[in-house]
């Protein structure tokens, strides 16, 4: 399978981490330009009234040309605790949260690193981990506008703001056990947290069959 080019991404959506497992070879881009409004610092996640978005506060955008790797993480608004206890409120209930919220409780700690990057980084390779997800992740040391045949490029396709049933035609999300669905329905291509918590060592099969690939 061809490498891939994903945007950095706090606790991403099962879309991006279907591709990781099918690709085996990822590069997440630091070196792009950061955006607003993007996965880049926004996961959502299903909760009791529906779908929620968490959002780090960042700083030293320095507008819309400042490098992602220049990012920094903002304390503003006490947002580790929200999250934290946003994750709580959403997941408690689920079959494998107690399990899994000592490996990403030290994320939601103040002495954790201010660089959204790297944060974004160490949640990646814990949760592929936790996923058992084998692959290679580096970060970008440049920027390439246009990588060629060879590398499938989804830094623009995995956005909150754009529609990946039309975007992305191989990702046919499979449905899981989600411990709201009685109230909502299936709620496709949440934060990869949604799938764990869930789902447990299962997540890896969801993953696995939410891709139609030739």
């Amino acid at each position: 399978m061809t490498r891939i080019v994903l945007p950095t991404a706090y606790l991403a959506p099962v879309e991006y981490y279907a591709w990781i497992l099918a690709c085996g070879n990822a590069m997440i881009e630091v070196c792009d330009h950061y955006t607003k409004q993007s996965y880049r610092n926004r996961c959502t996640i299903a909760t009791q009234a529906g779908r929620q978005h968490l959002t780090i506060p960042v700083t030293g955008t320095g507008g819309e040309k400042c490098p992602v790797r220049d990012i920094r993480i903002s304390g503003h608004g006490n947002w580790r605790h929200l999250h934290w206890t946003a994750l709580e409120s959403a997941y408690n209930h689920t079959p494998f949260f107690e399990y899994y919220r000592d490996d990403f409780l030290p994320f939601y700690r103040e002495d954790m690193c201010v660089s959204l990057a790297d944060f974004n980084l160490g949640l990646l390779r814990l949760t592929c981990g936790l996923l058992g997800i084998e692959a290679s992740i580096t970060p970008t040391d440049t920027y390439v506008a246009d990588y060629g045949t060879g590398t499938l490029d989804l830094r623009e396709k995995i956005h909150p703001k754009r529609d990946w049933r039309t975007l992305d035609p191989a990702f046919q999300p499979r449905e899981y056990y989600q411990v709201f669905s009685a109230r909502h329905g299936f709620l496709p291509n949440m934060s990869i947290a949604d799938l764990l918590f869930n789902m447990g060592p299962e997540a890896l099969l969801v993953l696995r069959d939410s891709l139609r690939l030739p």
